[in-house]
């Protein structure tokens, strides 16, 4: 990642990991959709996809199929340890990264995120898992000393069940901001296979998610200004 940001680019870039040493935690779905809605919003955004699997360059090949509204939305398969500049214009990088990243490539990633969402599934498994990974995470001196902002996602909560207090209250045990949950839904998966997101749908048909990202995309904007030592502006609402 030496050549990662250019220091012209550096000042108005930002950086978005998605971070979960667990397979199967929901990275790829939380990684697509945040490039999704930025992309969406005017926002010119490169998805880099940092795992083996290729999850988010296949989806993108997908959605090249749709003329959809917004900024371009390219992407980008990375090696960890060779990443390039991102192509001029960008303005948003989200990073969908492997399971099991650690050690010296966690550590490289982190000295150029600003943010890290770290999605997180309800069983004692992937609980116990993400906890050690964010100790690890908190190791980081741009972590500790706060100049990288983080917080948790639940994925694939089942709604009749109390997953999402399981997991607000395993983020409270570990110092960790909650952003809610999102829910097991059907939409998710047909939206992945056509290379969409819920963000792509008829708001009619997406009420109840989209009121669920609302909170994500809330924290994106109050984290920056919180980098930047701003005060937290109005949240962008979303069509819901």
């Amino acid at each position: 990642m030496d050549n990662f940001r250019d220091p012209a680019q550096a000042a108005s870039l930002t950086v978005i990991a998605i971070v979960n040493r667990k397979g199967g935690s929901g990275k790829s779905t939380l990684a697509t959709h945040v490039a999704a809605w930025l992309s969406r919003g005017g926002e010119r955004v490169m998805l880099g996809d940092v795992d083996r699997q290729q999850s988010s360059v296949h989806w993108l090949r997908r959605r090249e199929k749709h003329t959809l509204p917004g900024a371009p939305l390219v992407g980008w398969a990375l090696d960890p340890r060779n990443v390039l500049r991102p192509p001029v214009g960008v303005s948003h990088v989200v990073l969908d990264t492997p399971g099991g990243l650690q050690g010296f490539d966690l550590n490289r990633l982190l000295m150029y995120a600003d943010l890290v969402l770290m999605p997180v599934c309800n069983s004692i498994f992937d609980r116990e898992s993400a906890a050690e990974g964010l100790a690890d995470l908190r190791t980081h001196p741009r972590v500790a000393s706060g100049r990288v902002q983080m917080a948790a996602v639940g994925m694939r909560v089942d709604s009749r069940t109390r997953g999402e207090k399981q997991l607000r209250a395993w983020a409270e045990a570990q110092d960790l901001e909650f952003l809610g949950a999102l829910r097991d839904a059907q939409a998710y998966v047909r939206s992945a296979e056509a290379g969409l997101t819920i963000f792509d749908l008829p708001a009619t048909k997406a009420r109840v998610d989209l009121a669920q990202w609302q909170p994500v995309v809330d924290w994106r904007g109050t984290a920056l200004e919180a980098l930047a030592g701003a005060t937290p502006s109005r949240p962008v609402r979303l069509a819901v």
